[in-house]
């Protein structure tokens, strides 16, 4: 898991803080409790890079977004928002 922040231009910035997470979730067979369901279709979300927005030590203030195939994929979609 990596932090990232949605505006490249605050990583210069010495008092901003990333305000997202790029993951990569892996779909394991009968373990629920380690994939995430889409509260809409009540489905599975499948394997790949994802990207949520939160701040370091807080809860994630968004679902995840995606899959993507990979991680930089997902820090380009999450910046594109």
């Amino acid at each position: 898991m990596s932090q990232v922040y949605s505006d490249k231009s605050q990583e210069n910035d010495k008092w901003a803080l990333p305000d997202a997470e790029v993951f990569h979730r892996e779909l394991w067979e009968n373990t629920p409790n380690t994939i995430f369901w889409d509260d809409i279709t009540l489905e599975p979300f499948g394997a790949g890079w994802y990207y949520w927005h939160c701040f370091p030590g807080c809860l994630p203030d968004s679902d995840p977004i995606g899959p993507f195939e990979t991680e930089e994929k997902a820090i380009e979609a999450l910046r594109e928002e």
